[in-house]
């Protein structure tokens, strides 16, 4: 009878502990969601940012030649 009392009072401590890290992980979670909730990723550009990408024209097949060589 003690060794089943022991083994309870293990799995309620546990139990507790993991409850515990479960709401641990959960509210930093929640605080990490609420830091980057208002932050805008695709607002444009601050302070001399330079366009990256251009498009040019190019023939169909110019572009499947550079899909195959390049793999894009």
């Amino acid at each position: 009878m003690r060794s089943l009392l022991a083994y309870t009072k293990d799995v309620i401590k546990l139990f507790f502990l993991f409850i515990l890290c479960t709401s641990l992980f959960y509210f930093g979670l929640q605080a990490i969601h609420q830091e980057y909730e208002d932050y805008h990723r695709y607002d444009a550009p601050e302070g001399n940012a330079v366009k990256v990408n251009q498009q040019t024209d190019y023939q169909w097949i110019d572009r499947i030649s550079i899909f195959f060589r390049l793999g894009e």
